[in-house]
């Protein structure tokens, strides 16, 4: 099978589960593939996601690996017999990769935790404001890209409309409320989304108002994505060069006490609902 040429963020992170656990057990990729009957250059397309790995594969590996974790094993599997075509693939070749590995994330988590500061959760944006956040874009995006990557941000609210839904819990600074990134009328249609989405059982929305005491996470953004067991969850973190993936055990644990945190400092759901509806009358 010829190699891949650009594997998706799930292939990488099971090749990287792979390695972390020829790593743990101590051995070189030469040692390993000849039990696989494989080349060392192989083996390391299988650690970097650009080869597949069956399920034979993979429990061979784990055994040689000696890896008695059963779930861990069996999420490795699931992970790389996974053949979904999910809806994000409409946008391959038409949207840059990154938009179809955040889909695809979303659709396999368990749970979504968000942390937003100065733009309202993508996940509960409407039409509009994410027309008007791309469109802020420079250089200018033309039509023909602007068009794509709204309808990509509203299809990614099927992971909290599907049934069942993914359990979705967001952290929300007022300034992301305040800040008119369309008109009057954009913010208050985006307002009312937000409270209409905060209904639902599986949904929370927890507000931090500025006059929050002993706030400094402005830079606490992120979207943690849970995965089928703890060590598999990944850390989504936007940054002006792009997005990165993090999944590194020291990493996902430092992000999930930045959220418990965050969260501390938030006001709960329903004097969260307060504040929005307070701001929505006042515009």
């Amino acid at each position: 099978m010829a190699p891949r040429s650009r594997p998706t963020a799930r292939q990488v992170r099971l090749g990287t589960e792979l390695r972390r656990l020829r790593e743990a057990a101590g051995l070189k990729a030469r040692e390993v593939a000849g039990l696989l009957s494989s080349t060392s250059a192989q083996m390391s397309q299988v650690e970097a996601g650009f080869a597949g790995a069956s399920e034979e594969r993979v429990r061979r590996l784990a055994a040689h690996y000696a890896c008695a974790d059963d779930s861990l094993v069996n999420a490795l599997v699931a992970m790389s017999t996974d053949r979904t075509q999910g809806w994000w693939e409409e946008f391959r070749g038409v949207l840059p990769p990154v938009f179809l590995d955040v889909a695809e994330l979303e659709h396999h988590a368990t749970f979504l935790h968000e942390v937003v500061i100065t733009h309202v959760p993508g996940l509960l944006q409407t039409p509009d404001y994410a027309r008007a956040v791309f469109g802020y874009m420079v250089p200018e995006l033309p039509e023909s890209e602007l068009t794509p990557r709204v309808e990509h941000r509203l299809r990614r609210r099927a992971v909290i409309e599907c049934d069942p839904p993914v359990p979705y819990r967001t952290v929300v600074h007022e300034a992301a409320l305040r800040i008119r990134v369309g008109d009057r009328e954009v913010t208050r249609a985006q307002l009312r989304r937000i409270l209409d989405e905060s209904e639902r059982e599986h949904v929370a929305v927890r507000i931090i108002p500025f006059d929050a005491d002993h706030f400094a996470g402005a830079s606490a953004a992120m979207m943690h994505v849970g995965g089928p067991l703890p060590r598999l969850d990944t850390v989504l973190r936007d940054s002006p060069s792009g997005t990165a993936f993090l999944d590194a055990e020291s990493q996902l644990e430092r992000f999930r006490t930045l959220f418990r945190k965050v969260e501390r400092a938030s006001l709960d759901p329903t004097r969260s609902r307060d504040l929005i509806h307070r701001l929505a009358k006042e515009l």
